[in-house]
């Protein structure tokens, strides 16, 4: 074919663009192999790693958001500036003890069951402080590792906040402020990094074959153990169950709060699924990384149809916070193998997810366990299940799946349990019963949530 000369100039000129995008794309259709082989230099593959690392850790941070607006809907107006500050607190405690201790012990030269703390705290890598002093000659070493080193701890920062981001909202409205804090130092610098050094840091659990992609067991089951027990010490709000065993209802207070910090909960969770992937220097990890996000998505979706489907059954009504939960369940349940390829699977976790977080909820009512959010039936039990759920679509052994959750239940729960009780026999765990009465905000903080509104007595009989 030939191009007539005597076409019009903007013609020409219109040619000649389609031609100047035309070549480069015949020639890689042409030469397939060329256009692989000239794939990313290994810069590019650094910067694009550790980018990831940043924006999808800030994702996950922003997941503290969304914890605090859920439980500070869920409580009762009295409580909820207590909620916002524990939560901007425990965030706060959660990165210094993980910078100062957690960060070791759960990566630094890990020997089966813990790591070690090294002086100086653990920083950028030789070859990168060299670079930023000017020396040229350090980018290829600082390349070769792949990613920043202060953009791997960032990402892993957030998801030990997240850890203890759980326990605050099952144990609102009755526990100490400084009880809790003092917890979540524990949680934060000890027992999560131990438990992280047995899998993630490459202990015994990893080397056993224990999968938990992004942290159905790792994180959230933690979490919901650690809740858990402290909910059993603690104990109950008062007036949550009459005398013939029967849970009393303790509306939200904020609906509207509640279902934002679902789904900026649910947002949060496309990086902490996603990051896990751990790079985005190449189509594999781009690829694998858009399924990721397609499966938390579809199983979040899953939970909540099914949560909502089941709510009229167990409780006698549609109930929006059941179908809230169920959504949250559904994301915890496909956070262990979120990168199985066969999509269906998802939906089939996150039904099964959403129906056991609705069930949970219900049980928790039976055995008189007061937990204000529903964070064990959400991170504890949709945990437990996703980390089996692994067994049946991303290959997983169901032993070796068994013996990471009844080793980390039995070592969270009960070093939980006797933190939890030394703090009660000491300083105590829960607030005075005319601080539960009055609310923390006003008892505690001396100031209320919603000034404007004039907060009546509620009723605490036991009828």
């Amino acid at each position: 074919m030939r191009f007539s000369m005597n076409l019009p100039s903007h013609r020409l000129r219109t040619v000649a663009i389609a031609t100047a995008f035309a070549l480069p794309a015949i020639a890689l259709v042409a030469w397939p192999r060329a256009a692989h082989a000239a794939g990313v230099d290994t810069e590019t593959q650094f910067v694009l790693n550790t980018f990831a690392f940043l924006i999808w850790g800030a994702l996950v941070m922003w997941m503290c958001a969304g914890f605090t607006m859920l439980e500070a809907g869920s409580v009762r107006t009295k409580n909820a500036s207590m909620i916002c500050l524990k939560n901007i607190g425990l965030y706060s405690i959660a990165g210094l003890a993980f910078y100062f201790i957690g960060y070791n012990l759960m990566y630094n030269n890990v020997q089966q069951v813990i790591g070690t703390v090294v002086w100086p705290l653990y920083g950028p890598s030789g070859d990168e402080m060299a670079l930023l002093s000017g020396d040229e000659s350090a980018l290829a070493a600082v390349v070769d590792n792949g990613y920043s080193v202060m953009s791997d701890w960032f990402f892993q920062m957030v998801f030990v906040a997240t850890t203890a981001s759980i326990i605050s909202g099952a144990l609102a409205e009755r526990v100490k402020m400084w009880s809790f804090f003092l917890f979540t130092l524990l949680l934060t610098a000890l027992i999560y990094p131990i438990i992280g050094s047995w899998t993630w840091g490459g202990g015994w659990l990893y080397g056993m074959g224990f999968q938990d992609f992004a942290g159905s067991t790792i994180v959230h089951s933690t979490g919901g153990w650690a809740a858990l027990a402290g909910a059993l010490v603690v104990g109950p709000r008062l007036g949550k169950f009459r005398r013939d065993g029967s849970a009393r209802a303790t509306p939200p207070s904020n609906v509207v709060l509640v279902t934002l910090g679902v789904f900026v909960l649910w947002f949060g969770w496309f990086g902490f699924n996603g990051g896990s992937q751990l790079a985005l220097g190449s189509a594999f990890d781009a690829v694998a990384m858009s399924n990721v996000l397609v499966n938390t998505n579809l199983a979040a979706a899953a939970g909540v149809i099914t949560a909502l489907s089941l709510s009229r059954l167990v409780f006698g009504r549609i109930d929006l916070l059941v179908g809230l939960n169920g959504g949250l369940a559904g994301l915890v349940s496909i956070t262990a193998g979120p990168d199985i390829v066969p999509h269906a699977w998802s939906v089939l976790i996150g039904i099964v997810g959403g129906a056991i977080c609705t069930g949970g909820i219900k049980f928790l009512e039976i055995v008189k366990v007061d937990d204000v959010v529903g964070a064990v039936p959400v991170h504890l039990f949709a945990g437990i299940w996703g980390t089996i759920a692994v067994c049946i679509a991303a290959g997983g052994n169901f032993v070796t799946q068994l013996i990471g959750i009844l080793s980390i239940g039995a070592f969270v729960f009960g070093l939980s349990w006797a933190v939890w009780f030394a703090i009660e026999k000491t300083i105590g765990v829960r607030v005075s019963e005319v601080t539960e009465r009055l609310g923390q905000d006003t008892a505690e903080l001396g100031m209320e949530s919603y000034p404007e509104f004039v907060l009546m007595p509620e009723p605490m009989d036991d009828d």
